[in-house]
């Protein structure tokens, strides 16, 4: 059956999004080792915003299509294990999903409701409702978390700020207790390795920065003989915002000052800054000033990225394949404008590239 493209439809007031049909074979459920891959063999679509062009490689072939001068900006934050078992007070079996660690030792936290091994979301969590952890360990919801950024008011809450008090240091605690969230795609549990990159330095994630996924320790020597510099920054990630399409919520970011002068002497020299994953887009552009210097920075963000409010630093991104209106797209379109999105999600769905953390990427160059 031919995959096509659909209408254009509208996001919102401001916001132009592609929607498309996404047939549930080209949802990667499993990693490419599985497969028989390697990390650095899976596809890599690059495709050229000044012209338009696209070509088909393996990631493996990356450092052909960057050249010395270029700045890679990665996002070292490592995946913890960030699904919860949690038995809410009338016995009823759910998993906690710890998002974010907010100020005041709060969380936001989502609760799902098992499902064929993997999760869904529950619609009869309520504020006061206190949970069972496994250890000892206990949580309690208070309020909706950042209610102002639901679409939609009266849809059920997903996010909630939480107390949660474990018996021991967290990543001791989840390292024992805790499973890699996964979703409905994913057939099966996979070891916490799986959803690392190999340049983890420290954890913090709910969900991998999966774009930097393909790297291998191969692939990034090849890039430095080149002459292209990896430069690291963090951005803890919260939970993906799938079922729901909510713009992304607020994260921690730390920005070293070694990787803000790294790119604006590469900025200065015409050197290309490529971000790795719409983390690192939305960390730079935090720190971002209105000429195009990038500062030293460390702190919350809750920038989101869209034609409103266009890119100042990054050049290129790679970036994995996202779903139909899913709000990563805003950010795609605000770097390579919606007809050239078209035509690289046509040409993906044509050649059956694969969604999702285990699949496929792209790198969009200017």
């Amino acid at each position: 059956m031919q995959n096509t493209v659909l209408p254009i439809t509208m996001m919102d007031s401001k916001l132009d999004s592609l929607t498309f049909d996404l047939p549930p074979n080209l949802e990667a459920g499993e990693p490419p080792e599985a497969r028989g891959l390697r990390r650095d063999e899976v596809r890599l679509m690059v495709s050229r915003r000044r012209d338009n062009a696209i070509a088909h490689l393996v990631f493996r072939d990356v450092p052909e299509v960057l050249r010395a001068g270029d700045v890679v900006v990665i996002n070292t934050s490592g995946t913890r294990k960030a699904s919860l078992p949690a038995v809410r007070s009338d016995g009823l079996e759910l998993r906690l999903h710890l998002s974010t660690q907010l100020p005041a030792e709060m969380w936001a936290v989502e609760v799902r409701q098992p499902d064929s091994g993997a999760t869904r979301p529950f619609s009869h969590a309520q504020a006061g409702a206190v949970f069972a952890l496994p250890g000892g360990g206990a949580a309690q919801l208070h309020a909706p978390y950042r209610p102002e950024l639901r679409p939609d008011p009266n849809a059920d809450v997903r996010l909630w700020v939480a107390t949660v008090n474990l018996p021991c240091d967290l990543d001791a605690y989840l390292d024992i207790y805790g499973l890699p969230i996964r979703y409905g795609y994913v057939q099966n549990d996979w070891p916490i390795d799986y959803y690392q990159t190999v340049y983890a330095t420290e954890a913090g994630s709910a969900e991998m920065p999966s774009a930097g996924r393909a790297f291998t320790p191969e692939v990034i020597t090849k890039l430095v003989a080149k002459g292209v510099q990896i430069a690291p920054l963090i951005l803890h990630t919260g939970v993906a915002s799938l079922e729901a399409d909510e713009p992304p919520y607020e994260e921690y970011y730390r920005v070293p000052g070694e990787t803000a002068r790294a790119i604006n002497n590469a900025k200065k020299n015409g050197g290309r800054i490529i971000a790795v994953g719409t983390t690192v887009v939305r960390a730079l552009e935090t720190v971002a000033d209105k000429i195009g210097r990038v500062s030293a920075g460390e702190g919350w963000t809750t920038l989101v990225i869209s034609p409103d409010r266009p890119m100042r630093i990054v050049d290129g991104l790679l970036t994995g394949m996202h779903e139909p209106t899913a709000t990563h797209l805003s950010m795609l379109q605000a770097l390579a404008g919606l007809d050239h999105l078209k035509l690289t999600y046509q040409a993906a769905l044509n050649e059956r590239y694969l969604w999702h953390e285990f699949g496929d990427l792209h790198l969009i160059l200017p």
